[in-house]
């Protein structure tokens, strides 16, 4: 109960200072949705067999949601290095508070901050031909804040380790970007040289993206969902123990 309540006040707080800035929900969203305008319509005019049935959007828009996830969570660490620059950690050296509940606060509140951009790139699709049901949109959901967990606890745990921008920026960006390009967001990798797609295979975040694409099918029974649905629940919790490890030490 103790855990709970702490992780409630820190999410309040945290919460608090995003409703006073809401911004950041837009702003967060601006580039999925360049893509989506800009990149999206330029699939549509090519007949290639690599896309399945559903249109072009149907199977773009679920990377881009997996892209949202990715780049939206590494992000959280800058906030945290201010904390740290502020004094924020040190006071809370002195507090009863819970470590976990320091982690899951922040962390649940970037996960509302994802789930509403979502939510967002999803409506401005529908226009465009999206499609996807009820049920659908839930899993779906559900595994962007698994992924929102999941990078949200390694971005905390890297910036309390390196405790500053210079040393965080680069390393959370170079890290992100063969993640992305792996996941076959921008193009199927059933394009790519058989090597190239024996690497991806070791990236999670391929299988996050093609469950999202068998979710926005309708395709939510298939053995692709539950794997990357599995996948994601386990690194969760792996990165949240690792998280919590880094913020009992520096709380200390």
């Amino acid at each position: 109960m103790k855990t709970a309540r702490d992780t409630w006040l820190v999410f309040r707080r945290y919460l608090g200072i995003f409703l006073g800035n809401p911004a950041w929900v837009a702003i967060g969203t601006v580039q999925p949705l360049l893509y989506l305008l800009l990149f999206a319509p330029l699939l549509r005019s090519i007949a290639t067999p690599s896309l399945p049935r559903g249109g072009a959007y149907n199977w773009f828009v679920p990377g881009l949601l997996i892209q949202l996830g990715l780049f939206g969570s590494t992000g959280v660490g800058f906030g945290l290095i201010a904390d740290l620059r502020a004094g924020v950690i040190e006071r809370l050296r002195v507090t009863p508070v819970s470590r976990l509940a320091l982690l899951l606060g922040r962390v649940l509140r970037d996960i509302l901050t994802l789930l509403m951009q979502s939510l967002i790139l999803i409506g401005v699709a529908i226009p465009f031909g999206l499609r996807i049901n009820g049920l659908g949109l839930l899993v779906m959901l559900a595994l962007v804040a698994l992924i929102g967990l999941t990078m949200g606890s390694i971005a905390y745990a890297l910036a309390l380790w390196l405790g500053n921008e210079d040393s965080y920026a680069p390393l959370i960006f170079t890290a992100s970007l063969p993640l992305l390009l792996l996941s076959g967001v921008l193009l199927p990798l059933s394009l790519a040289p058989v090597w190239l797609r024996d690497i991806a295979a070791a990236n999670p975040l391929s299988y996050a993206v093609t469950a999202a694409r068998a979710i926005f099918l309708d395709h939510i029974g298939t053995r692709a969902v539950a794997e990357g649905v599995v996948i994601f629940a386990v690194l969760a919790a792996l990165s949240v123990a690792v998280a919590v490890r880094r913020f009992s030490r520096a709380i200390a």
